[in-house]
């Protein structure tokens, strides 16, 4: 399978990037912005498709990740993932941004186990965002919750290193519980 960047005057794949924003009108505003890599079966088929947007000299955001459903679960969001983490460091920028909805659990899991760190939450953001409600996971989805990666030496350097062995992990206490996208695409239709 090929990863290539989408090329001038190609029609986007709508029928993916909807499957991660549902909002036409929002994908349409930050398509034109950003650098459009697509997946491909052997058979020439789009399959997955990723969007990097430049948020500053600095740092860039992946505003928008999918696999075509047929496929997922079979490593492609990595395989895309990892390539806009990569295409990211090769153009000189220092971290990468990414944001999905609170009920998206597994893309959370696939983002941390790449690396991401959760940073922020947009609270309502879907609420604000979007006319109709949406769910997913029997959840519905209302914050954004925001993650980054270090890209620099430098930041990397002061990220944590591992997680704890389960001996530390005994010991450690537990947090207390608090107050309070790529995908957080399910419509309340669906």
């Amino acid at each position: 399978m090929d990863i290539r960047m989408l090329k001038v005057g190609e029609q986007p794949p709508w029928h993916l990037l909807l499957l991660a924003d549902p909002s036409k009108d929002l994908v349409s505003r930050y398509l034109d912005k950003g650098l459009c890599y697509v997946i491909e079966s052997e058979h020439g088929v789009t399959i997955g498709v990723i969007l990097l947007v430049p948020v500053s000299n600095h740092t860039i955001e992946i505003m928008n990740l999918a696999v075509d459903e047929f496929h997922q679960g079979k490593g492609l969001g990595t395989t895309l993932l990892k390539h806009g983490i990569q295409t990211a460091a090769k153009k000189g920028y220092k971290t990468v941004e990414i944001g999905t909805g609170n009920s998206s659990i597994n893309q959370l899991v696939l983002y941390q186990k790449v690396g991401f760190r959760i940073t922020g939450i947009y609270h309502d953001f879907f609420i604000r965002n979007y006319e109709e409600p949406i769910f997913e996971n029997g959840i519905q989805c209302r914050d954004m919750i925001r993650l980054s990666m270090p890209l620099s030496e430098e930041q990397k350097a002061q990220a944590p290193r591992s997680a704890p062995t389960s001996a530390a992990r005994q010991k450690t206490p537990r947090p207390v519980a608090g107050g309070s996208s790529t995908s957080c695409a399910r419509r309340a239709d669906r």
